[in-house]
């Protein structure tokens, strides 16, 4: 009962964390709000402890499994070198060279162990990011980059921890070479595991659909747990299970199990995973700031009986760390902007070289560190020495990168475009003008083949005639000619507002009739549903 308290508590605490940021004064990130509402929350004696393998197995693939389906595999395929280049090449150069350096000034920190804190160390947090900038505040292609570097960087930083761990606690031998290929093996077979188990997994859901005949409860449940099985089966297989939720995510769009759901199921889905990210993630900012006083509770403790490093030694070791996080950064994404063009099957430069200096600073502080470094500092085995500076240290960067971004990233950002829609609103009207075509041509036939019908049967063929015109009529508005874009934009404005205006009319009117006992609550809730699912399409927020 406590335990069910406590979630319900965080359900709250969650929900009422975007109210507090929209009533305080200054801005402050929804992640830093939570964090700092986690440790009032520990303040007042509420803890939950925290297990971090069952936190990756709770939190991490949904909300990885989420990121994905939205994430387009055309613009992930695309910036790929990039990708590459900041989620593999630089997260192995951050383990190796800030492991050593944190074995060199940690004095009872053996190798293996600083290996595994850099490999914590080197995730980053899109999303943390997202709530401190603000949506479109970095361009387009950039965060394309951003948010393909932290789905990829979450896998090969704890899989490199697992290998650390591994060696620090005599289980494996230190071999660069093996080490290497296993790498490569876990993480292909975890993309692997993803794309076959979701192609699989549509399939059956179809099945299911057809027997259930299109139930959209069932299909939203079926789909929920879909990144939970790819998790499981990949790490079952020893493989990655954060890239096969990664992968499960970007294939879902393209194995048709949404796109054939009927419109209830589409509509119904995207507004429950909407929810369960919002909870999810701010789930796991809380959970962060419930840990902060135990976790400094801990250092300090453990500190008095540790003589070879004073708190402040590792507070000023947490700002010379987070420096060498920074410093790298910056230095490979400068290497990569004046890195030659190589023939990596397209002789396109690095999307880098285009960056200017505000540019490269801008993606360096944009990558703040989050929830899988903290699960996975606290993943690392009591038995190892140092722990508690380990745990300390990680959690210090975590804070630290996310105040400085928070103080660094607006200054940087000042005087750029929020969200031009100009190229997009351009693209939207020619897109449509296209589409617009096609259906004119289908509705012509259609309008023939009825006329045809109805002559035998004698059926008036003025509704036909008539209704044909005006969607035809309003179909061409749409199709690109220039002096009609601004008008059919307009008539289309203008029809929504009235069609909108009507059905809110429609729904008063259902609700009287309701109150006036005029209409039974079965009747109520079906036409109360189709008005809200019309009200969506209309609207354009479906």
């Amino acid at each position: 009962m406590e335990l069910f308290s406590i979630i319900l508590l965080l359900v709250l605490i969650v929900s009422l964390s975007g109210v507090v940021v929209k009533m305080l004064p200054i801005q402050i990130p929804l992640p830093l709000m939570q964090i700092l509402l986690g440790c009032i929350l520990a303040a007042f004696n509420v803890y939950v402890e925290f297990d971090p393998k069952l936190f990756l197995v709770l939190f991490i693939p949904p909300l990885l499994f989420a990121d994905g389906r939205k994430t387009s595999v055309k613009d992930f395929i695309y910036n790929g070198r990039e990708i590459v280049g900041l989620a593999l090449v630089l997260v192995v150069i951050s383990i190796i060279a800030l492991g050593y350096i944190l074995h060199w000034i940690l004095p009872n920190v053996e190798l293996a162990a600083g290996l595994a804190l850099a490999a914590v160390l080197s995730p980053t947090d899109a999303v943390a990011l997202s709530g401190i900038v603000g949506k479109g505040r970095i361009e387009k292609e950039k965060m394309e980059i951003i948010e393909g570097e932290a789905l990829m960087n979450d896998a090969s930083g704890l899989v490199s921890l697992n290998f650390a761990i591994a060696i620090a606690v005599g289980d494996a031998v230190f071999n660069i070479f093996d080490i290497s290929v296993q790498f490569f093996i876990v993480a292909i077979g975890g993309l692997a595991i993803g794309v076959l188990f979701t192609w699989l997994y549509a399939r059956i859901l179809r099945k299911i659909n057809q027997l259930t005949h299109n139930d959209p409860a069932i299909q939203i449940v079926l789909l929920f747990l879909l990144p939970f099985a790819a998790y499981i089966i990949a790490e079952e297989c020893h493989c990655s299970g954060i890239l096969a939720a990664v992968s499960a995510g970007m294939t879902v769009n393209h194995s048709g199990m949404m796109r054939n759901a009927p419109l209830t199921a589409r509509l119904q889905s995207d507004s429950t995973w909407s929810m369960l990210t919002f909870v999810f993630n701010g789930f796991v900012f809380v959970l962060l700031g419930i840990q902060l006083p135990s976790i400094l509770h801990n250092t300090f403790a453990e500190n008095q009986i540790d003589t070879s490093i004073e708190v402040w030694q590792l507070c000023l070791i947490v700002l010379f760390v987070f420096a060498v996080l920074m410093g790298t950064r910056f230095a490979w994404l400068w290497a990569m902007k004046h890195m030659p063009i190589m023939p990596f099957g397209t002789k396109r430069p690095l999307a880098f070289r285009s960056y200017s200096n505000r540019d490269l600073l801008i993606s360096t502080f944009a990558g703040v560190r989050g929830a899988i470094t903290l699960a996975g500092v606290l993943s690392i085995p009591m038995t190892i020495g140092g722990r508690y500076q380990l745990v300390f240290i990680a959690t210090g960067i975590i804070l630290i990168s996310l105040v400085v971004a928070v103080i660094i990233l607006p200054i940087l950002l000042r005087g750029s475009v929020i969200l031009d829609n100009s190229e997009q609103t351009n693209e939207i009207l020619t897109v449509k003008g296209h589409m617009a075509e096609e259906a004119i041509v289908s509705l012509e036939k259609m309008q023939n083949n009825l006329l045809q019908e109805t002559a035998e049967d004698r059926v008036d063929q003025e509704i036909i005639h008539e209704v044909g015109s005006r969607v035809i009529g309003s179909l061409r508005r749409r199709t690109g000619l220039k002096d009609l874009e601004q008008k059919a934009l307009e008539a289309e404005n203008l029809e929504r507002r009235m069609r909108l205006v009507a059905i809110g009319a429609e729904r008063t009117a259902l609700l009287q009739m309701k109150v006036r006992n005029e209409v039974s609550e079965e009747v109520f809730e079906h036409l109360n549903t189709d008005l809200d699912i019309y009200e969506k399409m209309i609207s354009g927020d479906a």
